[in-house]
């Protein structure tokens, strides 16, 4: 066996940690792939010697690449931001790049990316794109994968303790900020997780149950259902509306109490914002405008037992 092949073979048995550490870093498949894919080749150039933990230096390496990368989107964003009228769809299309692994391989597959965020979990991406770059990567590396703050602070360029301080400001952000007592978000999350699995399974009959009968559902302007995009009043009418659909749709802490956020694979598209009263929903609010998103405070919801994550 050549130098090569077994350089190839040692990397080919970190991949599936590299890939897993990098999608959790940059929340696109094609992103962590090139994110692989760079990792290798500096593993190429470089070569094994005078490397005691390839695993660990592996793993530097992709979290280095991945804050670059977080950096130059964020650059991107403050320099091209949305267009006026831009849908928040075309506006997640603009981040999104193409990218390939160590040996030449299809385009990410839609689906198993799907798959992939929402085993990680759907509102947690969408909390993690709001976070600085090294904030993103000081909490992926210590809290989701154990890396310890020495570590992360010379990937992020900081001291340790300012290193945990990055971990620890992502941690709030993640468990979101609420005066709700728990009681009312279990509650809340009942009502509202009811309300989406009948819209996914077109039972219509559950959801007029479970809206008030003058209910009122309020799509900002920027909201692109492909419906209607005016205000629409009465049970049936919304019922008719979300029946057989919110298969995208998850659950998340917005501004503090039990809403519902649209991300497909993670990447934010809009936000609804359920009122309720008597166990029903009595307002959807729709929010979809870019501008309007950025303000809306998000967290992962606290799971049905009440433990947070």
């Amino acid at each position: 066996m050549s130098d090569d092949d077994w350089l190839a073979g040692q990397f080919e048995s970190h991949r599936a940690h590299l890939r897993a550490v990098a999608y959790r870093m940059l929340g696109s498949l094609s992103e962590a792939d090139d994110a692989v894919q760079e990792a290798w080749l500096r593993l190429h150039r470089a070569g094994a010697a005078g490397i005691d933990n390839l695993g660990g230096w592996l793993t530097t390496t992709v979290a280095r690449v991945c804050l670059d990368t977080l950096r130059g989107r964020k650059a991107r964003r403050e320099h091209h931001p949305p267009q006026p009228g831009a849908s928040a769809l075309e506006s997640a299309r603009d981040s999104e790049n193409g990218g390939s692994i160590v040996a030449p391989s299809a385009p990410a597959d839609p689906e198993q990316e799907a798959m992939l965020a929402d085993s990680v979990g759907l509102a947690m991406l969408v909390v993690l794109e709001s976070l600085e770059p090294a904030e993103r990567v000081a909490f992926v590396l210590h809290d989701l994968f154990g890396v310890a703050f020495e570590d992360v602070a010379a990937i992020v360029g900081r001291s340790s303790e300012a290193a945990r301080q990055l971990a620890s400001r992502a941690r709030r952000r993640l468990r979101g900020e609420t005066q709700v007592p728990r009681e009312t978000l279990a509650r809340q999350r009942e009502v509202v997780s009811a309300f989406l699995a009948a819209s996914r399974d077109g039972d219509f009959d559950r959801l007029l149950s479970l809206l008030d009968p003058q209910v009122v559902f309020r799509p900002d302007l920027a909201a692109k259902l492909g419906g209607p995009r005016q205000e629409i009043r009465g049970a049936a009418e919304v019922a008719k509306l979300f029946c057989g659909r919110a298969q995208a749709a998850r659950i998340a802490l917005v501004n503090g109490e039990i809403g519902i956020v649209v991300a497909p694979q993670g990447r934010l598209l809009l936000a609804l914002i359920p009122t309720l009263a008597s166990g029903r929903i009595v307002a959807l609010d729709v929010v979809a405008g870019p501008d309007r998103l950025s303000e809306l405070q998000l967290g992962v919801a606290p799971e049905a037992d009440g433990e947070r994550f």
